[in-house]
């Protein structure tokens, strides 16, 4: 089937929000994903097995850290352009692009917000380049959306801390080189800790059997009495306020990132629905698949505006954890109705994966629970209209 260069749908011309830095990063990430990406995810996938030859690439193309600051090996660009990276990356793949996410959002930040100087420079420029894997350890086998709950302890024995617990569903866990992970001083509080590969009692066993983000590495992490040096407390990390910064900074990044899923799928379905004829003509002209390609560009175009926003509001230091929320609650909705949608413009053929349909939204069905729940999101934002905490 003759195909057409991919021009993403931009019906309200968001284009003119962008700077030209903006648009030269998302081309340069867009083509790396047509070279690179798509034409290999398919297998990978039906594999069940991360494309590991990506991770040096994504380092290569800035994808790790682009708002870290260059001192640190970051590119120093502003939350935008991090927007922009993550949505061409889930126009691959979301597994992906949760590499890229959970390597910047939930390692290097708090390395980057928290950590001391010394843990700066040792850690943040090898994971820029790809060189180290790192991993985020909150969520637990009994406590996802509450983990103010966490089980997981630390214990000051004088020259260490002895970390016990487990941690769950966590993206990059067998790969990892380091895993930020929280758990609870002898005072109740959460404390953030650095806990390196290779340290007795650690280890990593990945989970398998998952129909979603099947190209993405998820497993568990496992401390049975794991000696933690002091150097590595991530000293500025008091209360679980911490932690929670860092999953806004990754919840940010999927807002953004799922209108690339969102985008592919519109994309697909446009060019079959041209191309494809039935009763003497392309099924494009007949008014059932143009309200489902309408309605696809219209959620599309909302979800870009309010990422954008939110995107200008982040880069002002005024974008607050709810409206983050709102955002990756609402167009990682639109992403996966979409994939649905566009899947059944397809017919049988949109069950195949000559198409990327059911990859995406199967993809997504992890993406509207993860970092937060489609209903914790929901609560969040109720919480904010009446300041009355319904999750509690």
């Amino acid at each position: 089937m003759a195909t057409k260069q991919y021009n993403p749908p931009d019906h309200y011309l968001v284009d003119e929000l962008f700077t030209e830095e903006h648009k030269i990063v998302r081309a340069a990430v867009r083509e790396w994903v047509n070279r690179s990406v798509k034409p290999f995810i398919e297998d990978y996938y039906e594999r069940s097995v991360f494309p590991l030859p990506l991770i040096k690439e994504l380092g290569e193309i800035g994808a790790f850290g682009p708002f870290i600051p260059v001192e640190y090996g970051g590119s120093g660009m502003d939350y935008i352009a991090y927007g922009l990276i993550m949505q061409e990356l889930e126009r691959g793949d979301s597994g992906v692009r949760s590499m890229a996410s959970v390597q910047t959002s939930l390692v290097m930040f708090p390395i980057y917000e928290y950590g001391s100087e010394e843990q700066k420079k040792k850690f943040l420029p090898r994971l820029a380049s790809g060189e180290m894997i790192g991993c985020f350890g909150l969520t637990e086998p009994n406590h996802g959306s509450d983990p103010g709950s966490m089980i997981t302890r630390i214990k000051d024995m004088g020259d260490y801390y002895l970390l016990n617990g487990a941690k769950m569903w966590i993206t990059n866990s067998s790969i990892a080189d380091i895993a930020v992970v929280w758990a609870k001083d002898e005072e109740g509080k959460v404390r953030g800790l650095l806990v390196e590969k290779g340290m007795e009692g650690f280890t990593a066993p990945e989970t398998r059997g998952k129909w979603s983000l099947r190209a993405s590495v998820t497993g568990e992490l496992v401390f049975d009495n794991v000696k933690i040096p002091k150097e590595n407390i991530l000293a500025a990390a008091k209360g679980l306020r911490a932690p929670l910064s860092c999953l806004s900074s990754a919840r940010y990044g999927i807002a953004w990132g799922a209108i690339g899923a969102a985008m592919d799928c519109y994309d697909a379905a446009l060019r079959y629905s041209l191309e494809r004829h039935q009763f003497g003509k392309p099924i494009a002209a007949f008014q059932l698949q143009q309200k489902k390609l309408a309605e696809a560009l219209t959620e599309i175009t909302k979800a870009q505006l309010l990422a954008w926003r939110v995107g200008v509001l982040r880069n002002e230091g005024k974008a607050s954890p709810a409206q983050i929320s709102m955002a990756k609650r609402n167009n990682v909705e639109i992403a996966l109705n979409i994939a649905r949608e566009m899947r059944q413009v397809l017919g049988a053929m949109g069950i195949t994966n000559d198409f990327p349909m059911m990859r995406h939204m199967m993809n997504l069905e992890s993406v509207i629970t993860y970092e937060g729940t489609h209903d914790v999101h929901l609560l969040i934002t109720g919480h904010e209209i009446t300041g009355l905490p319904a999750y509690k």
